[in-house]
Formats: C-alpha cells, sequence, structure tokens
C-alpha cells in the first residue's frame, strides 16, 4: 500500500473500460486516490466499486470547459496532481485516407489528440504550479504511433500526433519537475480490440492476432508511478510477442 510521500494523487481518463479501468484498480490497490474521469458515471462507478481511494467525474476530454472542470475538482478535493494518465481514445471506422468521413474524422481527432492536449494542458498548469512542484504525465500512445494497420488513417494520424505531443511535453516541461511517458500498447485485450480475432493484415489476408492481458500495462504503469520524478521513460512499448508489428507483417 502506498503510504506518506508514495501516496499520489492521479487521474485516469477513460478510466470506464479497458486499460483505463485496469489501470485505475491496479493504481487504488496500491493505496493511491484515482480520480476517474469519463463520460458515462455508470461505468466510471463500476471501475470504482466502491474503493474510498476512488473519486469519479463525468468528463469529456474532448471539451477544454468540461477538463478544465474535472482538473478544478480535483484541485478542491486534493490540493495537487501528481499524476496524469491521458487514456481516453477512440478507434474510429476503418478507412482509408480517400474513405474517410468529415464527422469521423473529427471525432477521432478530437479525442485522440485535442482531448489528450486539454487534459495534458491542464496538468501541467497544476503540475508547474503545485509545492512540491512536478508530476508526471502518461501518454497512450499506440503501436499505430509507428507502424498503420490497413485502413486506419485517422487512428494512424493521431497517435502519430501524440508522438509529437509526448516530444514537446518533455522538451517544455523537464526544467518544472514534470516527466512524460508515451506507452505504445500492442494487442491489449480489451472490448475495443474484441475485433482483433479476425484482423485485415499489410498483405490483405485475415487472420487472428495474438493478444495479452491488460494487467500487464497497468503493471507497466504502475511501475512508471512508482519512480521518483528525477527518472523519466520517454516511450516504453507493451505488445503480444508474435502479433505484427514491424512492417505489420
Amino acid at each position: 500500500m502506498a503510504a506518506g510521500n508514495d501516496h499520489k494523487v492521479i487521474v485516469i481518463t477513460g478510466a470506464g473500460a479497458g486499460i483505463g479501468r485496469e489501470t485505475a484498480r491496479r493504481l487504488l490497490g496500491d493505496g493511491h486516490s484515482v480520480v476517474l474521469a469519463g463520460r458515462r458515471r455508470k461505468t466510471l462507478e463500476e471501475t470504482a466499486d466502491g474503493s474510498p481511494g476512488a473519486v469519479v467525474v463525468e468528463t469529456d476530454v474532448t471539451s477544454a470547459e468540461s477538463v478544465r472542470a474535472l482538473f478544478g475538482a480535483v484541485r478542491e478535493r486534493f490540493g495537487r496532481v501528481d499524476v496524469l494518465f491521458n487514456n481516453a481514445g477512440v478507434f474510429g471506422p476503418a478507412a482509408s485516407v480517400d474513405e474517410i468521413g468529415d464527422s469521423a474524422w473529427r471525432e477521432v481527432l478530437d479525442t485522440n489528440v485535442t482531448g489528450s492536449l486539454n487534459c495534458a494542458r491542464e496538468a501541467a498548469a497544476m503540475m508547474k504550479a503545485q509545492s512540491p512542484q512536478g508530476g508526471r504525465i502518461i501518454n497512450n500512445g499506440s503501436i499505430s504511433a509507428h507502424v498503420p494497420r490497413p485502413s486506419s488513417v485517422a487512428y494512424t494520424v493521431s497517435k502519430h500526433a501524440i508522438n509529437g505531443l509526448t516530444a514537446s511535453m518533455n522538451l517544455d516541461l523537464r526544467g518544472y519537475g514534470i516527466a512524460c511517458t508515451q506507452i505504445d500498447v500492442g494487442n491489449a485485450a480489451t472490448a475495443m480490440t474484441a475485433g482483433f480475432s479476425q484482423a485485415r493484415q499489410a498483405d490483405g489476408s485475415v487472420r487472428a492476432e495474438p493478444s495479452i492481458d491488460a494487467a500487464h500495462v497497468a503493471d507497466t504503469i504502475a511501475h512508471i508511478v512508482s519512480l521518483p520524478l528525477d527518472v523519466n521513460v520517454p516511450t516504453v512499448t507493451v505488445m503480444a510477442r508474435e502479433m505484427p508489428f514491424a512492417g505489420r507483417g
């Protein structure tokens, strides 16, 4: 259990399911205070499962106003934030560049890119102003931040943008005691990745892909959270050993 200086105030977006839920429960089990942010109160409360360390805040990360309200609630309750796990995201439809629709493009970019920026901006401002200064921001990237799947232009572009966001944050925030990580996950078993039981490959074939338990992603995040702030992990990849990655082959 976290105690004393080991206890942290942690904000997790997209905490109602998947990696967000798994990570929240792991960090709650470690004794941290975890603010569960997401659009649906019911699923957030299911993640909390009655834990006294959990705080539920309905949040739409695409709305700057909603995100400001989230961090305002964190400030009022705890007076500081030690970790942000920027996890909220959507896949969007399967579509190539000539097929992606206007609304689908906006939804993916608004959630995955603007949503991450909205949350990182508020967290960084708090971390710079609080005493003691500093904190840790972990952005959920993807294998697709490096190598795309077929017909995934919106998602792939959004995750390449997370590369730039994380790199810029590490440069701009390192002088304020803020460490930034991008975690790239490959085929953690969640509802979002259920479709990978039959996934289209780069050569046009369709076949099942191996996956890993999302608990291993949560374990990795918990380790990063446990590190002192003079240690940074700029990037880390957690993936199924035999999944297609290099060239998606």
